[in-house]
């Protein structure tokens, strides 16, 4: 493959279900290609090779041009949610081996308190271990570890053929010596064993959420390690030595080797790309404060940005285990093209969370699917053409409406029409409340925000969701079909670090906070050199957790990036006010507050051109095509004009009813909507409050 240019070239893959989805760019971003192959789901890394290799040939680049590999991964998250649980032991304290199976007795919420289940540990206490070692609550050694006892307990572990051993100390975050002895002792004792510290994993204070998070690493650990093994020995085979980076659940990439380790941190590795791509979407269009909605086949995944940064959680569950890393906080509901629509015995229609899948897929797939599914309410309704991805995939009409009509229609006594629009219906409402659940729930007002729109189905629901939430105004990426891994090529070396240091106010330690800071500031320092980041791109940035003496979970609050004085700890309690008065309704300004966590997030600038926006123009767009769409009982079946994407130019506009073709996915305008072109290309609808 030869380059007709002597540019280097970045690539960015993201592999999902179906597809593996490849976009390649000169660094000045001003030339992009973009491309879909089928996912090699027996060993996804043939895709990942393959995808490369097709996407460079076309673009005409050979392999030494290729300067940086960006990579979105789902194995963490399938290798939980599939619970292909490896064989994982757990050493721990003398006297607490019980804690991960007690874990907490709160029940979660919107559960049936009558009916919920603990969910089963994925250690058994069988393979739990405890050794004599104590740390105290100050960080002192209390009792020094007993090396022996440890060697005894990876030895019994080992002789169970367990495949990676979980390491959860007391007070391992303040004094890690003993957790780092018992991973050179598994080494000695058992080589070639996956090892995970909690003081590396998630080093702060709360044994349960701190064990889990360890033993949750261990148990993709082997998933994640080896397939990045088998990616970088392919981009050995094929001459390719571009830096391999991993999208991680915090918004930024890491080396390969950082996240064999940490493999615990890219369980939202797909879904954060696309929050990354919405961003850079956003700011060409001019907007700071918006929500992404990502939907795909079988969910929607949805977050809210404001002022271009998106909202950080250190509260989440996986496996209905606590993982409380720092990741984007996105929410995700079974709403998907792939959904299936079933009549329950009350007599009432539900969408999802089940889904049809890639195979056999939805009715229309004519692969043998006998459920009626999103999308086949859609191409009932005349909103999809019956060719997709340029006319690799054809949809078969007749079956989508036999099999709605069996399914649906006839046990509600409708029409297959009002059928497959109640289907959207809810389909709608499920997206709309999981927008809502991320902002009304948190204080904030949706109207007030823009809404991006992209994977696979967003477009088609695009304007109907909005509707329902009264936001004015929608944007359609110009590459919505590849917006996820478009969006990996923006992304930093990002990592973070907490400390665990309890102080109550109103007047803080501030020395010992300044001592903390330090320290985790040189760690961060240090890791941003270890990964080859010049100095002039580092950025530390500043937060803590704050809490009301007796709270039992707190609230992140930034600190500033200026001089840190008892006046900035000052604004930082008035700041956790504000924030916990936003989140729960009520402040209490007379109670003391605690400070709980100390956290630096260290990023790596890495070299990107911004996107060079291109000039306004003036354009009529002239249709393509015609068809019916139904749109339902206020404007009935309505003909509605077709257009292609690629034809539309800045300063472009045209209004409802529309249909908006591209190969990767379709956009449904409706009638009385509005649609123009920006200047980057992006479909900007308007919509009547």
């Amino acid at each position: 493959m030869q380059s007709t240019t002597n540019k280097g070239y970045i690539v960015g893959v993201d592999v999902g279900g179906t597809f593996t989805d490849v976009v390649l760019a000169d660094e000045s971003m001003n030339r992009i290609w973009t491309l879909k192959t089928p996912s090699t789901l027996n060993d996804q890394s043939l895709g990942f090779i393959e995808g490369i290799q097709q996407i460079a040939h076309t673009a005409g680049v050979s392999a030494p041009e290729l300067v940086r590999l960006f990579h979105g991964t789902t194995v963490a998250t399938n290798a939980i949610l599939q619970k292909a649980e490896p064989r994982i032991g757990l050493i721990t304290t003398q006297g607490f081996k019980d804690v991960f199976e007690i874990g907490r007795h709160d029940v979660p919420r919107r559960t049936d308190v009558w009916g919920w289940v603990k969910p089963k540990r994925p250690v058994p206490p069988r393979l739990i271990v405890e050794v004599s070692e104590r740390v105290g609550v100050g960080g002192e050694v209390l009792t020094p570890l007993d090396e022996e006892s440890c060697r005894t307990a990876v030895r019994q572990l080992r002789d169970q053929g367990v495949q990676g051993i979980a390491v959860s100390f007391l007070y391992s975050f303040l004094m890690p010596d003993h957790e780092q002895k018992a991973a050179a002792i598994i080494a000695q004792e058992y080589p070639g064993a996956f090892i995970s510290l909690s003081s590396e994993v998630l080093p702060q204070f709360r044994e349960f959420e701190r064990t889990a998070a360890t033993i949750l690493n261990a148990m993709v650990m082997p998933y994640v390690s080896q397939y990045v093994d088998r990616i970088e020995t392919r981009l050995k085979d094929h001459n390719i030595d571009a830096p391999l980076l991993i999208m991680k659940s915090n918004g930024g990439v890491t080396s390969a080797g950082t996240a064999s380790s940490q493999a615990i941190q890219t369980v939202l590795s797909g879904p954060v790309a696309g929050v990354k791509g919405a961003v850079e979407v956003a700011k060409s269009a001019g907007f700071d404060n918006f929500i992404s909605m990502d939907v795909g086949g079988t969910s929607a995944d949805i977050c809210l940005i404001r002022h271009g940064v998106p909202e950080v959680t250190t509260e989440r569950q996986i496996a209905g285990l606590p993982l409380q890393i720092p990741m984007l906080d996105i929410t995700t509901v079974g709403a998907g093209g792939g959904s299936i629509a079933r009549v329950v015995a009350s007599g009432g229609l539900t969408v999802g969370p089940e889904s049809a899948g890639a195979v056999p897929g939805p009715a229309c797939y004519g692969l043998g699917g006998l459920n009626a599914t999103v999308t086949d309410a859609h191409l009932v309704l005349g909103n999809l053409p019956q060719n997709l991805l340029g006319g690799k995939l054809t949809l078969d009409r007749a079956l989508a409406e036999q099999t709605i009509q069996r399914n649906v229609a006839d046990p509600l006594g409708l029409n297959v029409l009002d059928a497959s629009a109640g289907i959207l219906a809810i389909a709608n409402n499920n997206m709309a409340g999981a927008i809502r659940a991320i902002s009304i729930g948190r204080g904030f007002d949706p109207s007030d925000f823009a809404l991006v729109v992209f994977g696979g189905a967003g477009p088609l629901h695009a304007t109907a969701v909005a509707s329902m939430l009264d936001i004015r105004t929608v944007i359609i990426p110009p590459i919505p079909g590849v917006l996820s891994t478009y969006g990996l090529l923006f992304s930093d070396l990002q990592n973070d670090y907490v400390q665990t240091i309890v102080l109550e106010g109103p007047v803080f330690d501030l020395r010992k906070i300044q001592r903390a800071f330090q320290k985790l500031q040189k760690d961060a320092t240090h890791w941003l050199v270890f990964e080859g980041v010049p100095t002039d791109k580092h950025i530390l940035t500043r937060s803590a957790d704050l809490r009301y003496a007796h709270q039992g979970w707190e609230v992140t609050v930034p600190i500033p990036d200026r001089p840190l004085t008892q006046t900035v700890l000052d604004d930082l309690v008035s700041a956790f006010h504000e924030a916990h008065q936003r989140l729960y309704t009520y402040a209490l300004p007379d109670t003391p507050v605690e400070l709980v966590n100390l956290r630096v997030t260290a990023r790596g600038q890495l070299p990107r051109t911004e996107i060079s926006p291109r000039s306004v123009e003036s354009h009529v767009v002239a249709g393509v095509n015609e068809g019916h769409v139904y749109f339902g009982p206020e404007f009935g079946n309505v003909q509605t004009a077709h257009y292609r994407r690629e034809s539309l130019q800045p300063g472009g506009a045209l209004s409802g009813p529309a249909l908006i073709l591209q190969d990767d996915t379709t956009t449904l305008l409706a009638p009385t909507q509005i649609a123009t072109i920006d200047n980057s290309g992006n479909l900007i609808i308007r919509l009547n409050r």
